[in-house]
């Protein structure tokens, strides 16, 4: 990505100016006489000039980021605050064009300092009062305030260089109190700036909030689209744990007709995460009862762990279980016993426990066996003795009776 750090380069190599000045050119002299051979005209430097252009470079910048190149990762923190001081230093005019009001949006929502935008003459940005300020809220972190103002934003009825910045926000900030929304706003930045870092930003976030909502036919679309075009990202590691939270945290791994395609996701990442996230699918699915995916994902973690370590004893605990409780109940209470329990963290220990005693209990014979059962006649239940609440029934009725006839005498 050398191409947009030069571009950014040059464009922040130039002063700012008003656009209706930077038109202007001076006329030639009426007597010049004819050059023979043209010289070339410079490039106009009005568009290059301008604000929004600046945030434009940036852009760029980060969307190298996006695709893994390190140096512009290295250098954005600077060029935003070289962009700042640009922005400081522009002619007040220049604000007056809607673009350039945009950009200090964009520039906010991109990374750009607030305390920056605070000094730039706020009356003559033209911009779009809900845009500006709830901005300026979110980055200063008064989210309340950014929710009030953004609501009701429609980012597809602005530009899309804009609406997806807008978003891509409108996707955190209701992340929590209202997830439908979320996913709707996160689709929209998606959609807006495709293979950039908001589509990118968009992918890790959204991926949470589709794990939660148990929609794994999504959750599959969004984690093949982020490999394909993000897996270099400089950010990659945040989508992978944001990815794992969302697999484990509901029941999306736990079907077991879904599996083949869990292992081809998980196929994606390296071999020690994947062997965590096996374990922790394990485990999962024996507590909720899914000695299916229990099984299947304690043999992957098999595969995964060296000998003798504590996730190799921890898959046959999650495997062995769910031989026993199935149908290889001698070879799993063989693999249950056969564990070396001091290899097991504590929590796992009192399932290891549980699950043996259960296994033997299956098996025990009845005490005294079935001829003694049949030797001795069953219980007689105990009766329930009423006659105390008879009586008493029978003295209430009594007294209720003589009631009656004192106030029978007494009536007008």
């Amino acid at each position: 990505m050398i191409r947009p750090l030069l571009c950014a380069a040059m464009l922040l190599a130039l002063p700012l100016a008003p656009a209706r000045v930077l038109a202007e050119s001076a006329p030639a002299p009426a007597s010049a006489p004819p050059a023979a051979e043209p010289t070339p005209a410079p490039a106009p430097a009005s568009t290059a000039n301008e604000p929004y252009e600046l945030v434009r470079g940036l852009q760029a910048v980060q969307d190298g980021i996006a695709s893994g190149d390190t140096a512009a990762h290295a250098s954005h923190i600077a060029l935003i605050r070289q962009i700042g001081e640009k922005f400081l230093a522009a002619d007040p005019n220049v604000w007056s064009n809607p673009q350039n009001g945009q950009a200090v949006v964009i520039y906010l929502l991109s990374g750009g300092a607030p305390q920056v935008v605070r000094k730039l003459p706020r009356d003559k940005i033209n911009v779009d009062t809900r845009l500006f300020d709830g901005a300026l809220a979110y980055v200063e972190g008064r989210q309340d305030e950014a929710r009030e103002l953004l609501k009701d934003v429609k980012p597809r009825t602005i530009s899309s260089g804009l609406g997806g910045q807008v978003a891509l926000v409108q996707g955190a900030l209701f992340a929590r109190s209202e997830a439908s929304l979320a996913i709707e706003r996160l689709d929209d930045a998606r959609l807006l700036l495709p293979g950039t870092l908001v589509e990118e930003a968009a992918l890790r976030r959204e991926i949470l909030l589709v794990g939660q909502a148990e929609d794994f036919d999504k959750f599959e679309f969004l984690t093949l689209a982020y490999i394909r075009h993000y897996r270099n990202s400089i950010y990659a590691g945040d989508f992978w744990q944001r990815f794992s939270s969302g697999l484990t945290q509901s029941s999306l791994a736990l079907d077991e007709r879904r599996f083949a395609r869990i292992v081809t996701l998980l196929e994606q990442i390296d071999r020690s995460s994947r062997l965590k996230l096996y374990l922790i699918i394990a485990r999962s699915a024996m507590l909720r009862g899914r000695m299916t995916v229990a099984r299947l994902a304690g043999e992957r973690a098999l595969t995964l762990s060296a000998d003798n370590s504590p996730e190799r004893e921890r898959a046959h605990l999650f495997r062995g279980v769910s031989r026993v409780l199935t149908d290889e109940y001698d070879g799993g209470l063989a693999e249950l016993k056969a564990l070396d329990r001091s290899k097991l963290p504590e929590r796992d220990v009192p399932l290891l426990n549980a699950t043996v005693q259960l296994a033997l209990d299956v098996r025990k014979p009845f005490a005294g066996g079935p001829a003694a059962a049949a030797e001795k006649p069953p219980i007689t239940p105990a009766r329930v003795d009423l006659a105390s609440s008879t009586a008493t029934l029978a003295r209430a009725q009594k007294q209720l009776g003589e009631l009656e006839l004192l106030t029978r005498d007494r009536r007008p």
